[in-house]
């Protein structure tokens, strides 16, 4: 059932066959596609009402049929800004400590952050008392809404809500963990082996659903200058696990994506052949701006966005066009590439400078 019929169609019919063979080189459009991790309801909203002039639709808890409200919307926003396809996550009820604080840029007025000192887990006798969720079919009520609600040609990009990596950090906090890695390394590797075989049921049912496109999971694993630990402790507790969903997700047939923010150079080579993604996601040009990376990793894996968020934040209009179209200009006859922001749209980049990349990725 088609519940968009009522609006206009404003961009090009969506292809998900065209936005996979693109990323896996086996096409090369003349424009590349569209993509983005994430979008955040603060910008959403004003999409739904303002340019599709639609009724926004919060979620009451309980209340199922304002969810698929909600979702509706969702599609629908990702559908007429002219991607081909939708990305959801939702994550495991995870028990992990965070902290609030205000911020007027968001809808609800405040953001959460994890705490970085104070953990769910630091000793054997937490662990035993650790409520771990179960994976259930209620869990993807939400995943199977999407994918049985598309538009034509629409496809669907999934995950869980975040990676091994960042929350094995928010169970044990990260001064936690850095700790246990030294101090209790056998308490560590039981939390992923938990971690990882729930994750990989979610994955492994993931795949499965009608019109999944691609797994494209985020797992944050680095900073400015290197890896949020040191690669050989990635090696040992993570990336064997990033392998686990990328050997799951090719067993179906799918692409395996990752987004990860941060001066990951030290993993690259193991991203690549250990784990074996089929695309790289989040640039910032203090690091390594996306034109750089595509010159020196390209030939091998897809590249996913690169538009950087302190232009998009902090630039006019004007800049995020020069600079959308000097990144176009730049990494589309590579090929393997689509367009978009280099981390996501989050609640604090003005909208203009959204819609403006957009128009000009269009063009």
């Amino acid at each position: 059932m088609n519940h968009f019929s009522h609006i206009p169609l404003l961009r090009a019919k969506p292809d998900r066959e065209r936005f996979t063979a693109a990323m896996m080189g086996r096409a090369r459009p003349k424009a590349p596609p569209l993509v983005e991790y994430l979008i955040d309801d603060t910008l959403r909203k004003p999409i739904v009402t303002d340019l599709l002039g639609e009724q926004w639709v919060d979620v009451q808890a309980g209340d199922r049929a304002s969810l698929e409200a909600y979702l509706t919307n969702f599609i629908a926003v990702w559908w007429q800004l002219g991607y081909d396809f939708v990305r959801y996550e939702q994550s495991l009820p995870l028990s992990e400590l965070h902290i609030e604080g205000n911020d007027p840029s968001h809808a609800s007025g405040s953001r959460a952050w994890n705490d970085m000192h104070h953990g769910t887990i630091a000793t054997w006798a937490d662990f035993e008392a650790f409520a771990w969720p179960q994976v259930t079919p209620a869990f993807f009520a939400n995943y199977e809404f999407l994918a049985s609600h598309l538009p034509e040609g629409m496809g669907l990009i999934v995950s869980h809500g975040g990676g091994i990596y960042e929350h094995l950090a928010a169970i044990f906090s990260y001064e936690g963990l850095c700790f246990a890695i030294y101090d209790q390394p056998d308490l560590v590797a039981a939390v992923v082996e938990k971690l990882g075989s729930l994750m990989l049921d979610v994955y492994r049912q993931l795949v499965q659903l009608d019109n999944v496109i691609a797994i494209f999971p985020g797992d944050d694993m680095g900073f400015r200058s290197a890896t949020l630990l040191p690669p050989d402790v990635l090696r040992r507790y993570t990336l064997p696990w990033h392998a686990r969903f990328a050997a799951v997700t090719h067993e179906a047939g799918l692409p395996y994506f990752l987004h990860s923010c941060g001066n990951l150079r030290q993993i690259m080579p193991d991203l690549i052949n250990a784990v074996g993604i089929d695309a790289k996601h989040s640039y910032e040009n203090a690091i390594l701006p996306v034109d750089q990376f595509q010159a020196e990793y390209g030939r091998r894996i897809g590249v996913l966005g690169g538009v950087d968020i302190d232009i998009l934040g902090r630039g006019t209009p004007e800049q995020v066009r020069a600079e959308t179209r000097r990144i176009i200009d730049i990494c589309t006859p590579r090929g393997r590439f689509a367009i978009g922001s280099g981390n996501s749209i989050p609640s604090y980049i003005p909208l203009e400078n959204f819609l403006t990349m957009l128009d000009e990725a269009q063009r």
